[in-house]
């Protein structure tokens, strides 16, 4: 059988996978439920097969005769980042006011680490899944659509997706505090962010940056760029890195509100002052953001809202009940004292 045959309109089998990989579907049934019951050439010969015809395993089909298991799954980049937990906690607060139960998983920022999630909880029988972001390979969507899996899509909003979207606009939103910082007369702007090669938040956010750079006729050249991981650690790592270039920028705009905590504390380690020596911005407005010292000018995200939202909009699509329409969340500015005037 080729993928061309066992990937048109009917979902791929227990048996289609057993053919492809030339196995027994005893086999194949062991390399899903004892994988270390089964040689590993063999399990990379039929877990290939898996993926290439995107089977997923149906544990929960008696339940699933009812229609719905009355579980949605959640994945989210790190629970180590406060910044998907007031989001989340509406979410499921939420779903559980209609009888669902969540079930979260964590991909670490990898991708292969976040498809091998999606296929568990589909194959657990999950009625629908929230993600974050955009940015992953559309075979994905593709195996979630023939699946018949719904799902919704937050912290990013693109009035032109076709995917269910809860959230709100990373550009418009960095635009606006990097025009302010502009405002202040700040010329020379760094920015620790995340790879933005991976995050499709974090990209959008550096392009609000530039674009802000840009009109107001300041150089590309007067940015600088730090890529980190997320932490308040990483934070101060990336702040030292910036101070070591050769002209220090008036303002550090971090891709969210720990790496600026981590930033201010490292800033004052050194002993620089903030935002006299140096100003500094987050994003996102989560409780570190006002108990800061300084308090910290930051973005602020409405994330209770995009999850009691997002939460609304996967059971409504779980039970076909009505159309759905994209949602965008407006974000607003909250100046503090972090940022001053130069």
């Amino acid at each position: 059988m080729t993928t061309d045959e066992a990937n048109n309109d009917r979902t791929p089998t227990l048996a289609d996978v057993a053919r492809l990989a030339k196995v027994s579907t005893a086999t194949v049934s062991r390399c899903l439920n004892s994988p270390d019951q089964v040689i590993e050439k063999t399990r990379t010969k039929v877990l290939a097969a898996v993926r290439e015809l995107g089977y997923a395993p149906n544990f929960n089909a008696r339940a699933l005769a009812a229609k719905h298991t009355n579980t949605i799954g959640a994945i989210i980049p790190t629970m180590e980042n406060a910044i998907f937990a007031r989001a989340l906690q509406a979410f499921q607060e939420e779903l559980g006011g209609s009888g669902v139960t969540l079930l979260v998983a964590s991909s670490s920022y990898r991708a292969d680490l976040e498809e091998e999630q999606i296929r568990t909880l589909v194959s657990r029988g999950a009625d629908g899944i929230l993600l974050i972001g955009y940015h992953r390979d559309p075979k994905i969507y593709e195996f979630l659509q023939r699946q018949g899996v719904p799902i919704v899509v937050a912290w990013v909003f693109d009035p032109q997706a076709d995917v269910p979207t809860v959230g709100f606009d990373n550009f418009t939103a960095m635009k606006a505090l990097a025009d302010q910082v502009i405002s202040m007369g700040h010329r020379r702007i760094a920015t620790i962010t995340a790879n933005p090669e991976y995050n499709d938040r974090a990209s959008e956010r550096l392009r609000g940056i530039r674009a802000a750079m840009s009109e107001a006729g300041i150089s590309a050249t007067d940015l600088s760029i730090v890529e980190s991981a997320y932490g308040i650690d990483e934070g101060g790592k990336a702040l030292e890195q910036i101070l070591a270039q050769t002209v220090r920028p008036s303002v550090v705009m971090c891709g969210n509100d720990v790496l600026a905590v981590g930033a201010i504390a490292r800033a004052k380690e050194l002993g620089l002052r903030v935002p006299e020596d140096i100003s500094v911005t987050g994003f996102d407005d989560i409780e570190i953001a006002k108990i800061s010292s300084p308090p910290l000018t930051t973005v602020h995200v409405p994330h209770r809202r995009m999850g009691k939202e997002a939460a609304r909009m996967l059971i409504n699509l779980v039970n076909a009940t009505k159309d759905q329409k994209n949602t965008l969340i407006e974000t607003s500015l909250k100046i503090r004292s972090s940022l001053s005037k130069r």
